[in-house]
């Protein structure tokens, strides 16, 4: 019969025999494995990473502020009343805050410290999704009240503030002058979780109500300004709208409207820095997945030798399957049920290592612990396609073999 004739070894026998050959060159066929096993644990573990810190770049993000809009002025005495009016009108805002930031000598327990002192408004909690751990969030009636981030609460002073303590604040007003005024903690804000991400560290500062603030410095501007837009899936734009609308107010004409540095103000967004994290992530994903990728070449190369050499060695038994009437597709279909078999055994093996790598990475370093869907189903698939892709070559030169030839080897 010719090649292409019908197979004569059933499936289970195949099985058997390459699991026999397999086994008569253990050492040969672990180190063949393990090739397989470092390959597809690297991909399963790169990957399950990079998804990883992409996620805990999203988390960050998101805790910077629910759907933000942040708008800075680039000089002073820039953003009054009327400026928030048109940001808190535009369509699609549901909150705003104002922002005014000034570096204050904070004093407690005969013990100062420099410390950045915020002015905000009674929205600003919702607005930068401001979490407290004890206390309530100022109001917009609320005097010469503080809500203090949990690092000064905590880390700055010798003995820790608490919720009713009172707090100095020295203000710089002017050139030369100082005024100092008592305030009294309202709340702590809880310590967040962003760490890598932030625009503005609540965790280190301490806010207070924007009109006492101004009425300190005797003033009337703000420093910036923090919107919440109602739509998650719309803040691009919403904020392209605030740009719009402030750069109309500020007599930006259409044909400048393109030029970045005609504003004299900076505007960001929340899917502005979620689109950057999101390419650092999918970069470094990339990166991981290509190292990978390499360790996996290096294992399906191992598999081509062991089999290579696993033809050179079985060339007698080739030549006496075939003078009992196997066809050289039958020959074909052995060899390949063999490395298809080391495939699978790499691929069950990497994967397990791979998952647990990835989750004690994950652990170790407080990333979300994620894992794509049908990642250990392609990992597995990988390797099946390697070993298979592997052993063609081998299997082919094994099938060619001439009966004759094959019996006289040695």
């Amino acid at each position: 019969m010719q090649n292409g004739a019908p197979i004569m070894i059933p499936f289970l026998s195949a099985v058997k025999i390459a699991l026999g050959s397999i086994r008569s060159a253990k050492l040969r066929s672990t180190l063949t494995v393990l090739g397989i096993v470092i390959g597809v644990a690297a991909v399963i573990a790169n990957v399950s990473l990079g998804a990883s810190f992409n996620q805990h770049f999203t988390n960050e993000v998101n805790n910077l502020g629910s759907n933000f809009i942040y708008i800075q002025g680039m000089q002073q005495k820039l953003f009054y009343d009327n400026e928030m009016k048109i940001v808190e009108n535009t369509p699609g805002v549901s909150g705003v805050s104002p922002l005014k930031a000034q570096t204050a000598e904070v004093t407690y327990m005969s013990q100062t410290k420099n410390i950045m002192v915020s002015g905000v408004g009674g929205d600003y909690d919702k607005v930068a999704n401001s979490r407290l751990q004890k206390g309530t969030f100022i109001n917009d009636n609320d005097g010469y009240v503080a809500v203090i981030g949990y690092k000064v609460a905590n880390e700055k002073f010798d003995r820790n503030i608490s919720v009713r303590n009172s707090i100095n604040i020295t203000f710089k007003v002017g050139e030369n002058e100082k005024v100092t005024k008592t305030f009294k903690v309202k709340a702590i804000i809880k310590n967040p979780e962003n760490t890598v991400v932030q625009a503005y560290d609540d965790n280190v500062a301490v806010l207070i109500p924007i009109d006492v603030m101004n009425e300190v410095l005797d003033e009337k501007d703000y420093g910036g300004v923090f919107a919440m837009a109602e739509d998650s899936t719309k803040i691009q734009e919403t904020s392209d709208e605030v740009d719009k609308r402030l750069a109309r107010n500020f007599g930006i004409s259409e044909r400048d409207f393109e030029d970045k540095d005609s504003r004299p103000y900076m505007l960001i967004n929340q899917a502005q820095i979620l689109k950057q994290t999101g390419m650092m992530a999918a970069a470094l994903s990339s990166f991981l997945t290509t190292v990978a990728l390499i360790s996996l070449l290096v294992g399906s190369i191992g598999i081509m030798n062991i089999m290579l050499v696993s033809v050179t060695e079985r060339t007698r038994e080739i030549g006496v399957l075939k003078s009992l009437g196997f066809t050289g597709f039958d020959i074909l279909f052995l060899f390949m049920i063999e490395s298809i078999l080391l495939g699978v055994f790499g691929g069950v093996l990497g994967s397990t290592v791979g998952i647990a790598g990835a989750y004690s990475v994950e652990t170790l370093l407080k990333l979300p612990v994620v894992f794509p869907l049908g990642l250990i189903a392609v990992g597995f698939f990988v390797a099946v396609v390697v070993g298979f892709v592997s052993g063609v070559y081998p299997a082919r030169k094994a099938a060619k073999m001439k009966p004759v030839d094959s019996l006289r080897h040695e």
